[in-house]
């Protein structure tokens, strides 16, 4: 970088610094890592940037940071497109930029939302528009959408996006956005090719894969049986109170685990894409405050969805291709922190190539058995009703009369909240919190089934 530029990237940092360090404090984060930093850089100052780095690592703000400095307030039409690979992300996303508090208007659109209720919001546009390649595409041919202002597009988790099917719909997208001025990709996986439709000349990489590869061990549990259900309870029962996500490969065989688990009283709750919208965001909230510890998943839980730190990931049902195996094993040992992925295989079944440094164990069963500790509340009021997650708190702790660790992660969305307590404490504080008025809003609380 010369000089001139440098002074003039100086500039631009010194003047935004303010803004930035107040949007890091309301999202709880004390500085950026070095991955954030340079891409912060990066993206602030050149046209073409693909960013490599580990789910997990912060790359949604590490894209929306400097992306949002360059926003016009006084330009009402959309200036940021994101295109994601799933709803979930698509959400995920959503909800940083509500949380970072910048003042820019937000919207997600994907499919299985009503396109109705999508063309009647943007009839008034958000400065900032998130969404599947699919719906995205679709209003782009409706007129629906206006791309004559669309300066910057972020194609987030992209070569997922071209392995689901997308790869049109997203070639359509970039040949209608005539003012692009920036194109950042991001992704999780080495493998990724630049197709030419993105017209992409020298673009600025930046690869974080190898500097951050996760800490994790690889433990094989052989089953003596090629229906593997007895061994994944043995394992689970060895497992104790413990958090992670069981992968399978297809949505029948998630029912038949969830069937089984059920008749034997093992906690858990399943998340695939053949679930409504509203039930899979349900059970990932659920799953976040530790209301269910055990995820029955399809790998659409392998990346792009906001989860906790997991101790473990167990493929029930092997892997297909060798980025699944990497991206199901990435859920643990993140951010530098350790963590074990178990493979279960029938004694007869050949582990793929791709699997190598697995060490056969024995099981034993936990003393720590896993109970239900936390049950998920729901409540009707939310961001739009000016409640803030410290309201909820507020109210919990004076009127519902808990302890300071009876009350478990809050989750805040414009319309309603999602409170994780204990479960003996759930009915008492329905009866003394329901119809109650909080910020003027009268509130309605039950049980989140």
């Amino acid at each position: 970088m010369n000089k001139e530029r440098a002074n003039a990237y100086l500039h631009r940092m010194t003047t935004n610094y303010k803004d930035e360090e107040a949007i890091l404090k309301k999202l709880g984060i004390e500085a950026l890592n070095p991955m954030q930093l340079k891409a912060h850089e990066a993206i602030s100052k050149e046209p073409e940037v693909i960013l490599l780095s580990p789910t997990g690592t912060g790359k949604t703000l590490a894209f929306l940071l400097p992306l949002i400095k360059l926003l016009d307030p006084a330009l009402k039409e959309i200036q940021l497109l994101i295109v994601v690979p799933s709803r979930e992300l698509a959400i995920q996303i959503q909800q940083v930029i509500s949380e970072m508090g910048s003042g820019f208007k937000a919207l997600v659109v994907y499919g299985g939302r009503s396109g109705s209720k999508d063309r009647m919001e943007l009839k008034h546009p958000p400065t900032i528009l998130v969404g599947t390649a699919g719906r995205v595409a679709d209003h782009i041919r409706r007129d629906v959408i206006e791309t004559n202002y669309i300066k910057s597009l972020v194609l987030d988790e992209f070569d997922k996006s071209l392995e689901i099917g997308f790869r049109e719909e997203m070639e359509e997208i970039v040949s209608e956005l005539t003012a692009l001025e920036r194109k950042v990709l991001t992704s999780a996986t080495q493998k990724l090719k630049v197709p030419s439709f993105l017209g992409m000349t020298q673009p600025t990489r930046l690869n974080y894969l190898t500097k951050a590869q996760p800490a994790i061990e690889y433990k094989l549990i052989v089953s003596p049986q090629e229906n593997k259900l007895n061994s994944l309870l043995e394992l689970l029962l060895h497992l104790g109170k413990k958090n992670g996500i069981v992968f399978c490969n297809f949505k029948a065989s998630i029912q038949e685990v969830c069937d089984f688990l059920e008749d034997h009283q093992i906690d858990h709750v399943a998340f695939h894409g053949g679930l409504e919208q509203r039930d899979r965001e349900r059970a990932l909230i659920k799953f976040r405050n530790g209301t269910h510890r055990l995820l029955i998943a399809t790998d659409l839980a392998a990346r792009g969805i906001d989860i906790p730190e997991l101790d473990f990931i167990i493929h029930y049902q092997l892997p297909m291709r060798a980025d699944e195996f990497v991206h199901r094993n990435g859920r643990t040992g993140r951010m530098q922190s350790n963590g074990t992925a178990y493979i279960l295989k029938w004694k007869e079944e050949a582990l793929p190539v791709f699997i190598k440094d697995a060490r056969a164990i024995a099981l034993e069963p936990s003393k720590d058995r896993m109970t239900k500790e936390w049950v998920t509340l729901y409540l009707t009021g939310g961001k739009k009703d000016k409640i803030s997650k410290g309201d909820i708190a507020g109210l919990f702790f004076k009127q519902g009369q808990l302890q300071n660790d009876e009350l478990g992660l809050i989750e805040l969305q414009p319309t309603c909240a999602f409170v994780a307590v204990p479960p003996a404490r759930a009915d008492q504080l329905i009866e003394l919190l329901n119809n109650c008025k909080l910020k003027k809003k009268k509130i309605r609380i039950s049980v989140l089934g």
